[in-house]
């Protein structure tokens, strides 16, 4: 089903001339804000990149007369949308208005005011749509301004004039919109952080500028990151009028994936601007900090970890006290996250003061693993059983004092050291601290407690899934041709010969013979991978989880057909390249990498999803 943005949308041209001006990064002004007005796109999104230049989109205000919405689409450097471009573009209306009062945004028979008269949906007329010529238009009605940006997404830039400003408490953001959305990037959600300590939420106040992207957290094989970064941008169909809470949408809070030590809200392939569009939700991606930056624990100091993870819980504070302002609901937020995101997600269900702040969570292609923690051949058990802070430690402290050159005699002088090292030094070094440690404050247990309900989990409707092949990317294709499964299984998985064979005599993954025994036998290592690092894992968290009452309503899902993904072995992630099929053919043999869910959640496909960067796994 199309679900595009209805048609609550307001704009009182005398309150809005008066408003207040700001100044964007080139100087330009505007004053373009829904003090007295909602504002609503409308756009017909059928997420063919290539055919947006056959559609219109409006942007719908609220009920008012010919005179005061003329003056008001002009505010915001629009004009009244015309009969003639809705006959030419007729379907296109015919759906929106149809969805409008589908999903109550507007009453049955709605009209609309545009420039000669005014248009409505009719269900009983043979065409649809029934417009009435009307030269005085002295009736108050819903009013079509045209929308004349057509930047698709992501890659808008702000202007004078398609900016906006929306107030919320004590500030005002100033943002813009392209051709499906209002975008407002780079808002600091935190007060600039102090290495090592928990991140406060945003004190600042006045005019903030979220016309460009914030820059990404610290990490390595990426330029331009900071330690000062705790920004989220937001995508939204629709701003409510200023201090209303009416028409508010769900919000999808995603958190990006990178093996906790790379990836940005900013990721092209994670842009909410389609997925809000078609959807009609509010899309925030957020920030947080990375590696040892994020993540060191020290036993006996107050340096404890999960600095990240405390991140994602003052953001969702921000969004709890703001998002209202941009459309969203505050209690209908899911948080959602791919990979180490995902990981993010599961641990967030744990953590006491995040609950409450989300009504539901999705990870996907969740590093479950189900080992012992430290058992050679499973990097996905490190994400799912969460170390003390001493075992945290173990694995990468000192060998970060000693990267980095703090090699004073005692504990206290290193970490003074520390704390006046470059960040890019320390995000860069071979040693990382880069897990989620029970730290006592944020996380208070092992691992996710499902088999009771006992207010240890946040009890919120979930959805867990894979990808059909995600052990693929965790699992080493030989570089030189194997003899048979069993040296496969070891070099792929990284186990002994013993533990192979039991693999094999245990019949559960049959070699199938294709003539190629090695990429038959990886062809078994990638599905043992995938059930004992995501799937098996994932699936009796859903089945404890909803057995015991600790979850309400939940799912668990498998991705078949996916696109591209994060693939360190270069194996085929998109099909076999055929005549009619430029991008592969998903109806041949092909492997469903880890993290390939992800383009079809935000309808990323089309783009270069050059998913690597945004995957570090050391």
């Amino acid at each position: 089903m199309l679900k595009l943005t209805p048609t609550s949308l307001v704009l009182a041209t005398a309150t809005l001339l008066a408003s207040p001006i700001l100044a964007n990064n080139s100087g330009s002004k505007t004053n373009a804000v829904n003090k007295d007005t909602s504002l609503t796109f409308l756009y017909q999104n059928n997420l063919n990149l290539t055919d947006d230049l056959n559609h219109i989109g409006t942007i719908v205000l609220d009920s008012m007369k010919a005179k005061q919405g003329t003056a008001a689409c002009a505010v915001i450097n629009e004009s009244l949308l015309n009969s003639t471009a809705i006959k030419q573009h007729a379907q296109d209306f015919t759906n929106l208005f149809a969805y409008n009062e589908y999903s109550g945004k507007a009453s049955t028979n709605q009209s609309y005011l545009i420039a000669d008269g005014y248009v409505r949906y009719d269900a009983s007329a043979s065409n649809k749509l029934a417009f009435v010529s009307d030269s005085k238009q002295n009736k108050a009605a819903p009013v079509l301004c045209t929308q004349s940006d057509q930047q698709s997404y992501p890659n808008a830039t702000a202007k004078a004039s398609n900016e906006i400003t929306v107030v919320s408490n004590t500030a005002s953001f100033l943002g813009f919109r392209n051709q499906k959305s209002f975008r407002f990037q780079g808002i600091p959600y935190a007060n600039k952080p102090q290495r090592f300590e928990y991140s406060q939420l945003s004190t600042q106040a006045g005019q903030i500028n979220a016309t460009t992207y914030g820059p990404s957290c610290s990490q390595p094989y990426v330029t331009g990151t900071s330690e000062d970064c705790l920004f989220l941008n937001i995508q939204t169909p629709y701003l409510p009028k200023q201090g209303s809470n009416e028409g508010l949408r769900p919000v999808h809070f995603w958190i990006h994936g990178g093996g906790y030590t790379g990836g940005t809200g900013a990721d092209p392939t994670s842009d909410g601007g389609q997925l809000a569009s078609r959807e009609d939700i509010v899309v925030v991606e957020i920030n947080y900090r990375l590696g040892t930056l994020g993540f060191l624990a020290i036993p006996g100091t107050n340096v404890t970890g999960n600095y990240g993870i405390a991140d994602q819980v003052v953001a969702l504070e921000w969004v709890k006290a703001n998002i209202a302002a941009f459309g969203g609901d505050p209690t209908k937020v899911t948080i959602i996250g791919e990979s180490a995101g995902a990981g993010s997600v599961k641990a967030l269900l744990s953590v006491p003061c995040a609950n409450g702040l989300f009504r539901g969570a999705v990870p996907m292609s969740n590093l479950g693993g189900g080992q012992t923690l430290g058992l050679d051949g499973n990097y996905a058990t490190q994400y799912s059983l969460y170390p003390t802070v001493a075992e945290s430690y173990e694995l990468a402290g000192q060998n970060i004092f000693t990267g980095v050159g703090c090699n004073q005699t005692s504990l206290d002088a290193q970490i003074a050291c520390l704390r006046t090292t470059n960040a890019t030094t320390i995000a860069t070094l071979a040693s990382v601290a880069r897990y989620v440690v029970q730290d006592g404050t944020y996380i208070l247990a092992p691992t996710l407690n499902v088999y009771n309900n006992n207010g240890s989990t946040a009890n919120v409707h979930t959805i867990w899934g894979t990808t059909a092949n995600d052990g693929s990317s965790f699992s080493t294709y030989p570089t030189t041709p194997v003899a048979n499964l069993s040296e496969c299984l070891q070099v792929g998985l990284g186990i002994s010969a013993l533990y192979a064979q039991s693999i094999i005599d245990s019949g559960l993954f049959p070699l199938y013979d294709t003539g190629n025994i090695t990429a038959d036998s990886f062809n078994v290592t990638q599905r043992v991978a995938t059930d004992t690092q995501f799937k098996c894992i994932d699936q009796a968290i859903v089945n404890a989880g909803v057995a015991s009452g600790a979850f309400k309503q939940s799912y668990a899902y498998q991705m078949d057909r996916t696109y591209s993904g994060y693939n360190p072995n270069n194996i085929d992630g998109h099909g076999p390249i055929q005549p009619g099929y430029p991008y592969g053919n998903p109806n041949l043999p092909y492997y469903r990498l880890h993290g390939s869910d992800m383009p079809w959640v935000f309808v990323s496909i089309s783009l270069d999803p050059s998913p690597n960067q945004y995957h570090t796994v050391n």
